[in-house]
């Protein structure tokens, strides 16, 4: 179980995933992560930017040219969470509609009452 534990904290929250999936293709900037990453607000990006580095999971490098370049990339350590990925690619494509039916159920109780 520890181990579960240990692997869900460095992915926790809301936008970790979504993050390291928009990284798959290739090393991004900034902006670039903020608008593949729709709904994710620029602080929250640099918070999260900020754990998954700690994580080891994505490096941050900075050019030194005429502009100042930063960008993102997985490490060997956040390509590894490719194969975990495409599963839940796979299983949220398979039960999608299960998922969303029983949530958007949900909330209409919710609001009726």
């Amino acid at each position: 179980m520890r181990c579960i534990k240990d692997a869900l904290e460095a992915v926790e929250g809301k936008w970790k995933l979504l993050i390291i999936y928009a990284l798959c293709g290739g090393a991004k900037r900034f902006k670039e992560l903020s608008r593949d990453v729709v709904g994710i607000s620029d602080k929250i990006l640099t918070s999260e930017l900020k754990h998954l580095q700690e994580n080891k999971l994505i490096k941050r490098t900075r050019t030194d040219e005429s502009t100042i370049t930063i960008q993102y990339e997985l490490t060997a350590h956040g390509r590894s969470l490719n194969k975990v990925l495409f599963e839940l690619w796979n299983w949220g494509s398979a039960h999608r509609g299960e998922v969303i039916g029983k949530s958007i159920g949900i909330n209409q109780a919710t609001d009726v009452e």
